[in-house]
């Protein structure tokens, strides 16, 4: 009986007929979503931001920029700058999205081509993974706090691992205990799961501007935040800016490249394009509140808590320790599964479509990314959490450019969904890897690489080559944009451009809708640009 569970045919999905793909390059959760899914409407995408927004992440991001010497005056203002550049790079991205209703590594294959998109795919399962045990540890801090809220004696218990582990026996039990509440969320799927983001869009606000009105009640802004001033100058303060700014950018880069994911459930095109208009607004008042906590931590404490489970941890009203403690569980486990979980479960399923749905991956991105990487590492200091904020950004500033660029440039919209689960077909380019993406990857990815590994050892010295680093998705998004659309334009891929749009409602409506279809599509130009004839496509439900 164990040899036969451990059989692949055991683990395989239910078969299903599909339009899009032949059995084996697709499944329920990789198709196009139907006409009765879409269902997330305005509100839906506001509480969604809402409750990102309130991420313990982006509370750390605003105050490790007061730890490494920027004043609020020159912090709140390189947020706001960040947010609302990404935020138009996420309307143009999401609304290709809503467009086709298929999620981003499907999407992926008409810019970089069948095979190569799977390098974008894999670099984003693994940068969800990484932040999947960063909020998972994260959540295990607000598990300590709460529970020494409710047992104080927990803060005396005996450590048995080394002091270089960057953890303690107590805050590994507390990982685990995280852990395991946070899982049964995983299991729900993304229709259901926005009705946690309303939750939470709702409670941790209210906690957040509670401690705000705390601290300007304990410290007066007047001597506390607006008396702090920049411990920097001169051109080292101007890279700290640029570098901060892109950690910003970093913060939501990964989004920037898979809002498909979530904007494909969309009613319309329209019930998404309110992103621009909240993104920048409620990212900069939940950074403002971390920015304004910390500066009051700083007049208190003595010290830069740009951590806030840290300075709840010197609280002495253990009632309020552990409510604030409760939003930020609350708050952690909705960022890790809006921005992490389901982002990796979507991936995913382009691996191993046969085995692996939505639901299958997430399960798999909390085991890996649980307890195979140490998030404790990353967040040991202030520097080394920009650090690895900037890291990842030299790969998503040119995934979104080239995803971009082709879309809305190069091919102007027309583009064919059908295709795209076919192996073989307009979107293979060269044997499935499209060159100008390839291209656009090494031209902007190389030159930031001596930066990224001077971050990660200070020891090497690369000298100028870290200011590069230091705006690595700024330069990544638009020199990758620039050099896709000249090699585009030079050297035109003629068999990927198509009269129209053939989008999943021309193609699979026997799946769709229910019933027999036949729709009459023009398939659009050859590899020689000359005009093909109108092909007759039937489909039967099964």
């Amino acid at each position: 009986m164990a040899l036969d569970f451990l059989r692949p045919s055991k683990w395989a999905l239910e078969a299903e007929e599909t339009t899009f793909a032949k059995r084996g390059w697709s499944n329920k959760d990789m198709d196009p979503v139907p006409l009765r899914l879409r269902t997330w409407t305005t509100w839906n995408y506001v509480t969604y931001w809402v409750s990102d927004a309130t991420n313990l992440a982006i509370w750390e991001l605003a105050s490790s920029m007061l730890a490494i010497g920027l004043s609020w005056r020159q912090a709140l203002p390189c947020i706001a700058a960040g947010y609302a550049i990404i935020s138009v790079v996420i309307v143009m991205t999401g609304t290709i999205g809503a467009r086709l209703h298929i999620a981003f590594p499907v999407l992926s294959r008409s810019s970089f081509g069948f095979w190569f998109s799977y390098f974008t795919v894999l670099s984003r399962i693994v940068l969800s993974m990484f932040w999947f045990g960063i909020q998972t540890y994260s959540g295990s801090q607000a598990i300590y706090q709460m529970l020494k809220a409710i047992w104080p004696s927990i803060a005396n218990l005996p450590n048995h691992l080394p002091s270089n582990a960057n953890i303690t026996s107590s805050g590994l039990l507390c990982y685990v205990l995280y852990w395991i509440i946070q899982f049964p969320f995983l299991l729900l799927s993304p229709q259901k799961i926005r009705w946690l983001f309303l939750v939470k869009g709702i409670v941790v606000p209210i906690c957040w501007l509670a401690m705000v009105i705390w601290a300007f009640t304990r410290v007066p802004p007047s001597t506390g935040l607006f008396a702090q001033h920049a411990t920097i100058s001169g051109s080292q303060l101007s890279w700290s800016w640029l570098s901060a700014l892109n950690s910003a950018l970093g913060a939501y880069a990964s989004l920037s490249v898979n809002i498909p994911d979530f904007t494909r459930y969309a009613k319309n095109e329209e019930a998404q394009f309110i992103q621009p208009l909240v993104i920048p607004v409620v990212f900069t008042l939940c950074s403002f509140a971390g920015i304004a906590v910390t500066s009051a931590g700083i007049q208190l404490y003595g010290e830069v808590l740009w951590d806030p489970l840290q300075l709840i941890d010197r609280w002495d009203n253990r009632a309020a320790a552990f409510f604030a403690s409760f939003t930020f569980v609350i708050t952690t486990i909705g960022t890790n599964i809006s921005a992490n979980s389901l982002s990796a479960g979507n991936d995913m399923t382009a691996l191993l479509p046969q085995y692996i749905n939505i639901q299958r991956g997430q399960i798999i991105c909390a085991f890996i990314g649980g307890w195979a990487l140490c998030p404790w590492e990353i967040l040991a200091s202030a520097q080394s959490f920009l650090s690895f904020m900037n890291g990842y950004t030299i790969f998503l500033g040119p995934f979104a450019g080239v995803m971009i660029t082709d879309f809305w440039l190069v091919h102007k919209g027309r583009v064919d969904v059908p295709a795209m689960y076919d192996p073989s077909g307009r979107y293979r380019y060269i044997n499935g890897f499209n060159w100008r993406a390839v291209l656009a990857i090494l031209v902007t990815v190389g030159p930031t690489i001596p930066g990224l590994i001077h971050s990660i050892n200070p020891a090497v010295k690369v000298g100028n080559a870290m200011h590069l680093f230091d705006i690595a998705w700024m330069y990544g998004f638009f020199v990758s944009s620039i050099v896709y659309y000249l090699a585009s334009v030079l050297f035109p891929a003629q068999e990927t451009f198509v009269d129209r749009l053939i989008s999943a409602d021309d193609a699979p409506m026997g799946i769709l809708h229910g019933g027999n279809a036949s729709p009459v599509g023009t398939i659009g130009s050859g590899k020689d640009g000359e005009k093909t004839q109108p092909v007759e496509v039937t489909i039967e439900a099964k």
